[in-house]
């Protein structure tokens, strides 16, 4: 059996589920990895068979994404040539975690495709929503990667096909501690801007990561360093609480190790704003920016906040043999962008 296992490479939370994703398939059959976008950070322990340009979201330098780059940087051109060049038919089984090419070339060769993603989750019927609809937020992300089943991760089970988080071995494997510091993870934020609010919290230590420094650096309480897999999961089990973006992937890992989280959704990414309104129901705060205006917030985060406790088995063998043996024989349909979210 050949199977062929598309990523989004746009930010790292799509790559760190493949790490626990790939091995359960690659039990079934034969896995090629298909890897697109230019904003990811982790590298894979297997072999990437395509590494494709694909459709990347830009991130900016003052909390949100770049959507002038994100244009700038895209190539319609070029997407469709990789689109008509992606062989899916010799594919028994095409797994898609939110990937436009393979999407795509699924649709224009009428092949099944089967999407298996957070953002097949988020937009689900009983996923939370937030108050306001964000029109152009939901038609880019029910149209990015259409698919003609869907299967979805949240941070909680809102739905029979809605599944709780793949939280990696790695993260599973961690002794966790409280070591007094706090993580930090905002990658539409610059340095600058980081160290100009942390600062003003001189009492606490804060660990940042960041996507805009390539080199070590210390201003007085806070350490700022290039992203790492290994430090990041390490100084998240060994923190005190955890400061991110209303991503996916790290506030589940968060959530998983016990630590108390508070969260800023970036402006311009609908998805993260859907994730804020789930985590805000689930009673882990969430604010709209790092403005001095949430100062009041973010102390009375770290004086007074908590952990929420969350249950999140690793199922994740389980769901990828019910995929396989239910998908292994679908044959061409009539496909509808609406497909992956019926069910789920």
């Amino acid at each position: 059996m050949k199977i062929l296992y598309a990523i989004q490479g746009t930010g790292n939370g799509h790559l760190s589920r493949a790490m626990d994703v790939v091995p359960c398939l690659q039990r079934r059959g034969k896995v090629d990895v298909l890897v697109s976008g230019i904003q990811g950070d982790l590298p894979l322990p297997f072999p990437i068979t395509y590494k494709l340009n694909g459709l990347s979201f830009i991130f900016g330098r003052s909390g949100g994404v770049d959507l002038w780059r994100t244009l700038v940087k895209s190539s319609l051109k070029k997407l469709i040539k990789e689109i008509k060049a992606l062989p899916v038919e010799d594919y028994d089984l095409v797994i898609n975690d939110f990937e436009p090419v393979s999407a795509w070339a699924c649709y224009m060769k009428n092949k099944s495709a089967v999407s298996l993603s957070h953002q097949s989750a988020v937009l689900a019927p009983n996923s939370p929503k937030p108050c306001h609809t964000d029109m152009i937020g939901r038609l880019i992300l029910k149209n990015y990667a259409p698919a003609s089943s869907g299967y979805g991760f949240h941070f909680d089970h809102y739905s029979e096909n809605v599944f709780t988080p793949v939280i990696r071995s790695q993260v599973r494997q961690q002794d966790i501690s409280d070591n007094g510091h706090y993580t930090v993870y905002l990658p539409a934020y610059d340095d600058k801007h980081l160290i100009k609010r942390l600062s003003e919290y001189s009492n606490i230590r804060w660990d940042v990561f960041s996507k805009h420094n390539r080199r070590p650096l210390r201003f007085k309480n806070i350490h700022i360093q290039p992203v790492s897999n290994e430090k990041f999961i390490e100084s998240m089990a060994q923190s005190s609480g955890v400061l991110c973006g209303a991503g996916f992937e790290t506030p589940a890992e968060a959530l998983y190790m016990g630590k108390k989280l508070l969260v800023i959704p970036m402006k311009n990414q609908y998805e993260q704003h859907l994730n804020a309104a789930a985590l805000e129901q689930m009673g882990v705060p969430v604010i709209k920016s790092l403005k001095s205006r949430y100062s009041s917030v973010i102390s009375d985060w770290l004086e007074n906040g908590h952990p929420v406790a969350v249950n999140y088995p690793d199922i994740t063998r389980q769901i990828t043999d019910m995929i396989v043996d239910k998908h292994i024989s679908d044959t061409p349909l009539e496909w509808s962008v609406e497909n992956q979210y019926e069910n789920v």
